[in-house]
C-alpha cells in the first residue's frame, strides 16, 4: 500500500510540475512584454501615424481575407462532410498543407505561381493584373494560410449534426438547396462563426508568406506583424504596442470561443435545431 501511495504522489508531483513549466514556457514571454515597457509608452506607441497606417490595413486585409476564405471554404467544408467521392483525400491534404507548410515557403510558392513569370502570373499580366507586392497580395496570402482553419471547423459542424434532422428533411422531400440553407446552415452555425473568427485571428497575425509574397510597404503591403518586425529596428515601443494589440486580439477571441457562454455568443444550437 505504501508502495502504490508513493507512486501516486510521484505521479501527481510530475504533473503538477510539468502543468507549472508548461504554464511558465507561455505565459512568461506574455507577462514579460506586458509589463516591458510603461503603458504610457504603449498608447504613444499606438498613435504613431506607422502603426496607426498598419493597424488600418491589417484589419482591411483580415476581414476581406476571411470573407474571400468563407466564401471559398463553405462549399468545400460541405462537400467533404457530406460526400465520399474518388481523389477527396487529396482534396483534404491539399486544404490542410498550409497547417504544416512553412509560411516563408507558401510565401515563396504563391510567388512562383502568381508572380510575373509564375505559372499563372504570365496569364494575369496579358489583362494588366500584378499581384506580387499589393494589397491584393497580402490578401491572398493571408487566406491562403487561414483557410484550413475554417474548413476543418466547418467541415467538423456540417459532420455532427445528427442524422435525424436530415431524415426528416429527406422525409418532407426537401431539395438539398433547401436542406443546406434551411436545416444543415442553422445546426452548423457555431462552427461556421468559430471558424470565421479563427480565420480572421490567423490572417492577422500573418506574417512570413506576406513578407515572402506581398513584400514589406508602407501603406501598400505592411501590416501589423510587418510593422513589428520594421520596428524592432527603430521604436521598440511601437513594437510592443503592436505586439499587445495582436497578443490580445488573439487572446480574446480564444477566451470568447472557449467560454462557457459560447451559446449565447455564438447562438445556442438548440434554438436553431428543427423541432423533432
Amino acid at each position: 500500500m505504501s508502495g502504490s501511495r508513493t507512486g501516486s504522489v510521484l505521479i501527481k508531483a510530475g504533473v503538477t510540475a510539468s502543468i507549472v513549466l508548461l504554464l511558465l514556457l507561455l505565459a512568461l514571454p506574455l507577462v514579460a512584454m506586458v509589463v516591458r515597457v510603461p503603458s504610457s509608452s504603449v498608447l504613444a506607441g499606438l498613435t504613431d501615424p506607422a502603426v496607426l497606417q498598419a493597424l488600418r490595413l491589417s484589419l482591411l486585409t483580415s476581414l476581406a481575407a476571411t470573407a474571400c476564405v468563407v466564401a471559398l471554404g463553405l462549399p468545400a467544408a460541405y462537400l467533404l462532410a457530406t460526400r465520399d467521392f474518388r481523389g477527396k483525400r487529396v482534396i483534404e491534404s491539399l486544404v490542410d498543407l498550409p497547417l504544416v507548410l512553412p509560411p516563408t515557403v507558401a510565401g515563396l510558392a504563391l510567388l512562383l505561381a502568381f508572380g510575373r513569370a509564375g505559372l499563372a502570373g504570365k496569364a494575369l499580366n496579358l489583362v494588366g493584373l500584378q499581384l506580387p507586392f499589393t494589397t491584393l497580395a497580402v490578401i491572398i496570402a493571408q487566406s491562403f494560410m487561414a483557410l484550413p482553419l475554417f474548413v476543418g471547423t466547418a467541415r467538423a459542424g456540417f459532420s455532427t449534426i445528427e442524422p435525424r434532422y436530415l431524415d426528416a428533411a429527406d422525409t418532407l422531400r426537401a431539395s438539398e438547396g433547401y436542406r443546406f440553407w434551411r436545416v444543415m446552415l442553422p445546426l452548423a452555425m457555431p462552427s461556421l462563426v468559430a471558424g470565421a473568427a479563427m480565420t480572421w485571428a490567423r490572417a492577422l497575425g500573418e506574417f512570413g508568406a506576406t513578407i515572402t509574397f506581398a513584400g514589406n510597404l508602407p501603406g501598400v503591403t505592411q501590416t501589423m506583424p510587418l510593422a513589428v518586425y520594421t520596428a524592432l529596428q527603430t521604436n521598440l515601443d511601437a513594437a510592443i504596442a503592436l505586439s499587445l494589440v495582436l497578443m490580445i486580439t488573439s487572446l480574446v477571441i480564444l477566451v470568447l470561443l472557449r467560454s462557457r457562454r459560447i451559446g449565447f455568443l455564438l447562438g445556442r444550437i438548440d434554438a436553431v435545431r428543427p423541432a423533432s
